[in-house]
């Protein structure tokens, strides 16, 4: 039988299963302030930290790391703390590819438990889909795809999303495709989650219907 890993403290509350977390914020101070002690918790407990942030916030990013006592080069050096940046991860030839993407966080993920590092915690700033272009439908369908990647894992991931950025409608369905949800700082389990089939049928009639063409299954 598979082993269980232990809850993973986070705003208040503890992650359970499955891990996988939308959190939103005002600002980035206010988004700083709820994940820094998650993010030091991971490196004491010898977790691998993999962050994904704005290709022009990666030196801010480093910086308040550093600031928060952890020790960014040595992290780096062994493996520890990864650094990718949304072109790199979410729009390699300035383009997103749902199918590549479940590719690339199923290669992220760790092997259970049995690599080098126990859990891989997972940071993605996700402000890219709206500053970077229309990807805001694409990445919502993403957002529940990826459920099946994270029920398989017992590894962490934060999307974070600023409210400043993203319309009203666009943070419903956001909402709708995580298992838990940071609001105000604290975490707690999402009753407004909605399984991937259910949603994804719903989602694709609803964009068929704006665009014209029919659904895709």
């Amino acid at each position: 039988m598979k082993k269980i890993a232990a809850p993973i403290p986070f705003a208040g509350s503890q992650i359970d299963q499955p891990r996988h977390v939308c959190a939103f914020f005002h600002s980035p101070d206010e988004e700083y302030r709820v994940l820094l002690p998650f993010i030091k918790d991971g490196f004491q407990c010898g977790d691998k930290a993999i962050h994904i942030v704005n290709r022009d916030k990666r030196q801010d990013h480093l910086q308040r790391l550093t600031a928060a006592g952890i020790d960014t080069a040595v992290a780096e050096q062994s493996g520890q703390l990864e650094i990718r940046t949304d072109t790199e991860i979410y729009l390699p030839e300035g383009r997103f590819d749902a199918d590549r993407m479940i590719s690339t966080f199923e290669q992220l993920v760790s092997d259970d438990g049995t690599g080098e590092f126990p859990l891989r915690r997972i940071c993605c700033r996700m402000d890219w889909a709206v500053e970077s272009g229309s990807h805001v439908d694409d990445v919502i369908e993403f957002e529940s795809r990826v459920n099946e990647v994270w029920c398989r894992h017992e590894d962490a991931v934060i999307c974070t999303y600023d409210l400043g950025k993203f319309g009203g409608d666009a943070i419903v369905d956001i909402l709708r495709t995580h298992p838990m949800v940071v609001i105000g700082g604290v975490l707690q389990h999402n009753p407004f989650f909605v399984p991937p089939d259910e949603f994804l049928r719903e989602f694709r009639e609803r964009r068929s219907r704006r665009s014209g063409s029919p659904a895709v299954a």
